[in-house]
């Protein structure tokens, strides 16, 4: 039991988020809070808000409700559905491990639950040590740094803030590598082991990294870390980027330019992983395994294989417990 004189902790996990439905007022709510952001989008505002409330609003939540409800299952969304069962493992554990009672909870950057109301709910609980872990391996500002101004925005409101630790990145973290290279593992032992293995991490605009950004360096650690616990040649392993938009330059190679290309080459055999993902979303389930995968195949290519996220696998937790420990 905690003393009534201590300090009530609590764990927020945080994801990107998710439309609270696959219809259209559902994903333009979304994607205008999403889109909205100058963290994600630097484009001038006063160009950015024709070219978002004019063709992007009006056209984009139609095109997205099929993709949508393709994944959505027993009325949620996955990364919602999977955030949540990774609060409740994660409960489960601390409640198991640790002396004090520390209480877990999720919030989204974008969408439901906010952290104005998550926050406001742990403050009405009495919480006033809170441990903030975005669920990005990999820190961007386009993801990390921009669930810490939702966060500082929540904050605004509060007349009494809480003490918040916030953790940055954990991509070099050993139980987060091994997390990875054993999901590998287990899938090898499965379906067999193809003949390559795909890192694919969601890109980011270059110039992003060129002002700064340090996610690229991040990624490509990332991918070198589970290839050497995987013990891997580097014709074994090759690392690209996906989810693009626009016109202007990504991080390169583009996953799907890349998928087209291996098939083209009639390459038998490939396993397919998104390090970035903690949870499997709309770009993992339509955009790699379905999207991607039919760019592979219609190419020339086959025996593709999707490795799912971490997810809530016990690695994964394992993962988690470790963070809290070392920084609550």
């Amino acid at each position: 039991m905690t003393p009534n004189n201590a300090t009530k902790k609590a764990v927020l996990l945080v994801n990107l988020g998710t439309p609270d439905e696959p219809t259209a007022p559902a994903i333009r709510r979304y994607l205008k809070e999403f889109l909205s952001d100058t963290r994600v989008i630097e484009t001038p505002r006063f160009i950015w808000w024709f070219v978002l409330n004019l063709i992007i609003l009006r056209f984009r939540p139609a095109k997205l409700i099929e993709p949508y409800t393709g994944i959505w299952q027993d009325g949620e969304s996955p990364i919602r559905r999977i955030t949540n069962q990774q609060v409740s493992k994660l409960q489960q554990r601390l409640d198991k491990h640790l002396r004090a009672k520390v209480k877990v909870a999720a919030a989204m950057t974008y969408g439901n639950p906010s952290f104005q109301t998550v926050l406001q709910e742990l403050q009405n609980e009495g919480y006033e040590d809170i441990l903030v872990l975005p669920l990005y391996p990999q820190y961007s500002a386009t993801t990390t740094a921009a669930s810490w101004d939702a966060l500082s925005n929540a904050l605004k409101t509060m007349r009494n803030i809480p003490q918040i630790h916030f953790i940055k990145r954990y991509y070099q973290h050993p139980l987060y590598i091994e997390a990875l290279a054993a999901s590998v593992r287990n899938h090898w032992n499965s379906t067999g082991r193809q003949a390559k293995l795909f890192f694919s991490f969601h890109g980011i605009p270059k110039s992003y990294s060129d002002k700064g950004d340090p996610y690229p360096e991040e990624c490509i650690n990332t991918a070198h870390l589970v290839a050497k616990a995987l013990n891997l040649s580097d014709e074994e392993w090759q690392l690209s980027y996906q989810s693009r938009v626009g016109t202007a330059e990504w991080l390169k190679p583009y996953t799907d330019e890349t998928m087209k290309a291996l098939g083209r080459n009639n390459l038998k055999g490939l396993d397919v992983i998104c390090p970035g993902f903690s949870a499997d979303c709309l770009e993992t389930i339509e955009e790699i395994d379905e999207e991607n995968r039919g760019y592979f195949e219609t190419s020339g290519g086959s025996d593709f294989h999707y490795i799912p996220a971490l997810n809530d696998q016990d690695t994964h937790i394992d993962l988690l417990e470790a963070l809290v420990k070392e920084n609550l």
